[in-house]
């Protein structure tokens, strides 16, 4: 199933069948710092693409493979799944109630509707495995294990949170579970990404470390126009790095649709173009998201190099919690809503008697019990202490920041009237 990956969604309001292109199976491996083979060229163009065999969809790929169980997951696996993406959507609604009552500030953007492209990869990964995310990047956090507690105080601003009340909602950062970062600056993280994946490779080929180690990089649609992207793209596949790059399509950058803005919408084919797979699948349902997500983490691991993966998918909500959401239509927000993820599980779950109601229930409930609790957490949690504002903002302690007595400059009640004396 090395190069048996799907596409399973036409994208939006486009009349092209959506194929996959993949490139020709590349050279033996090389030296760490790439090859010095060309590598072969394959043009991408409709009549070309015509001549193509449709892609099947990741069911019939299944079905191809003749599992001993028909099912795409375990009742274990599929209680997890749906206990991760209830946490994502239930931490959400409540970050907007939070918003609205004045206990969060600046922008806040919300991932309601996006929860199978999180869960869907981030499950598969292991704790030294790294992620790197977006200025919507409180699910991801989740998914990584950051506890709700550190993701609420966080926003909240309390010294509590996973940065210390110094990043909010846009910087969601921890060490201990590799989630690099959320960037709030659109293709910022690919950068970080592409140099967490070049980390694992020089551990495990120049340090002979025992290091599979991969990194998801998470970004939307709107990045897929600048350059980090297509700079990244290139030397990730120069080098064969463990990584994986994730599109969140869904379908706007902020009030700008993806089809008025992009000369070809169909991201996936931007794969093929540098050298590795190119690879579309319904970002609205976690089953399919998953069964790609587990070939594209393997190939990271077996050191096959890098993956490009177009998830369509759609926010619920507004670019932020400050936007009034009024250029979007109403009828596609409804055919979206319609396909709900949460939903679409849930019915899996159910119907193929992996779950029945009351447990299902029972996670909701607990879910929500832990959401409120962080809610308490976080309202209870201190502020940071002023000591903390220039922390991590100059090189030298000595200098601007900390006085010759080795005391905090911004102690100095004459510092936030601009008179301190430098």
């Amino acid at each position: 199933m090395a190069t048996a990956f799907s596409a399973t969604l036409p994208l939006h309001g486009s009349s092209q069948e959506n194929r996959l292109c993949f490139p020709t199976r590349l050279p033996p491996s090389s030296s760490f710092l790439g090859s010095t083979r060309s590598l072969p060229v394959r043009r991408l163009n409709h009549a070309h693409a015509a001549r193509r065999s449709p892609v099947v969809a990741v069911q019939e790929i299944v079905k191809e493979k003749k599992p001993t169980n028909p099912l795409l997951i375990t009742k274990e696996e599929g209680l997890v799944l749906y206990e991760d993406m209830i946490l994502g959507r239930s931490f959400e609604d409540m970050c907007a109630q939070m918003y609205y009552r004045g206990k969060m500030f600046g922008f806040v953007h919300l991932y309601n509707g996006q929860e199978a492209v999180s869960t869907g990869f981030i499950k598969l990964l292991t704790k030294s495995d790294s992620v790197v995310s977006t200025y919507r990047d409180h699910v991801h956090a989740l998914s990584k294990g950051v506890s709700a507690r550190a993701v609420m105080s966080e926003l909240f601003g309390k010294v509590t949170g996973c940065c210390r009340g110094q990043g909010g909602s846009m910087h969601m950062f921890s060490k201990e579970h590799n989630m690099l970062g959320g960037f709030a600056f659109i293709g910022e993280g690919i950068p970080v990404a592409t140099g967490a994946a070049f980390t694992s490779k020089y551990k495990r080929e120049v340090l002979k470390q025992d290091c599979d180690d991969v990194t998801v990089a998470f970004f939307g649609d709107g990045t897929c126009n600048n350059g980090q992207f297509y700079e990244c793209l290139n030397m990730a596949a120069l080098y064969k790095l463990p990584i994986i790059f994730v599109v969140e399509n869904n379908l706007w950058a902020i009030g700008m649709s993806h089809l008025r803005s992009t000369s070809d919408p169909e991201i996936w084919k931007k794969g093929p173009a540098f050298g590795m797979p190119g690879v579309h699948v319904d970002g609205m349902d976690v089953l399919k998201v998953r069964e790609v997500a587990k070939e594209a983490v393997t190939r990271a691991r077996r050191g096959e190099g890098p993956t490009l993966v177009e998830c369509e998918t759609y926010r619920f909500r507004g670019h932020s919690l400050a936007d009034p959401d009024e250029l979007r239509d109403a009828a596609e927000k409804a055919k979206y809503a319609a396909r709900d993820p949460i939903t679409a599980l849930k019915k899996y779950l159910i119907e193929n008697k992996l779950a029945n109601e009351g447990e299902l229930k029972t996670i909701e409930k607990k879910i929500d019990d832990l959401v409120e609790e962080a809610v308490e957490f976080a309202d209870a949690s201190p502020q940071p202490g002023r000591s903390q504002l220039l922390e991590n903002v100059f090189a030298d302690p000595k200098g601007f920041g900390i006085g010759p007595d080795g005391r905090y400059r911004c102690e100095d009640p004459k510092f936030t009237e601009g008179t301190a004396q430098v």
